[in-house]
């Protein structure tokens, strides 16, 4: 396992102080990057594993903030402030764009190879940025199924793989043929899996708090998203093999 450096950094963003989680691989060099959003209550300590676990990869990685350093248990809360920002894609594409300032101003960071990976609401960002034109290399997102404005989705210039579990009630089959429509029409390099007898946020682990119905976590399939998301990082944003990276490995972090 490599050495891993991490700290937190505040920037401005959507009228708050954001509060994300960066993750440096070990060395001096720069490497490629991936930006990583987190679900709808917030920056936690399973995307700042996550970032973690990137970084031991061979990435630099931002787990980005939603809430100025809040993590919304309450679900009607949470409800109450991710879904005036998922109907409103240029306060997405803002918090998208400060926290990827953010990454780009990274000593360590290679500024033309980043991608965006992200779960929930931080993987709808994820998309907008690719609706914006950004020039990600590839963006991967978990319960993520959003469709954006007419035409925008032909500015997306990287693969898009996407996944989200068969039982999903938040993420509806009426949603996945939205997306499949948005991108086949958008001429995108797009992949779906559906995870069969998922539901949503089937990749996060069980917490001591209220959720909204239709979530629950199952681990096997949580496994193979981790897998899935590496994968599409190898492909899209490799990093020169070393001695202690293991693409393959089965332990998605904090799993």
């Amino acid at each position: 396992m490599t050495t891993v450096t991490t700290r937190t950094v505040e920037y401005p963003a959507d009228g708050l102080t954001m509060i994300g989680h960066l993750a440096l691989p070990a060395g001096a060099d720069r490497r490629p990057a991936v930006l990583l959003g987190p679900e709808g209550t917030g920056l936690s300590d399973v995307e700042r594993r996550r970032a973690d676990a990137l970084a031991e990869l061979g990435y630099v990685a931002l787990a980005f903030d939603l809430h100025g350093g809040r993590y919304l248990d309450d679900p009607e809360e949470m409800l109450s402030r991710c879904l005036p920002l998922l109907a409103d894609p240029e306060r997405m594409r803002g918090i998208g764009l400060a926290a990827l300032d953010v990454l780009r101003a990274e000593p360590r960071t290679d500024p033309e190879r980043i991608a965006a990976v992200g779960y929930g609401t931080g993987g709808a960002i994820g998309l907008e940025l690719g609706r914006a034109g950004v020039g990600v290399r590839a963006i991967g997102t978990v319960n993520a199924l959003t469709t954006g404005r007419p035409g925008e989705a032909a500015r997306i210039r990287c693969p898009v793989w996407t996944g989200v579990g068969s039982e999903d009630p938040i993420m509806a089959p009426a949603q996945r043929d939205a997306f499949i429509a948005e991108m086949r029409a958008a001429d995108v390099d797009w992949r779906l899996t559906v995870y069969g007898g998922a539901l949503h946020a089937f990749h996060h682990p069980t917490v001591d708090h209220p959720m909204v119905p239709g979530v629950g976590y199952h681990p096997r399939h949580a496994q193979r998203a981790w897998r899935d998301v590496v994968g599409l990082l190898d492909e899209c944003l490799p990093v020169a093999e070393d001695p202690g990276r293991d693409s393959g490995e089965e332990t998605g972090p904090g799993h």
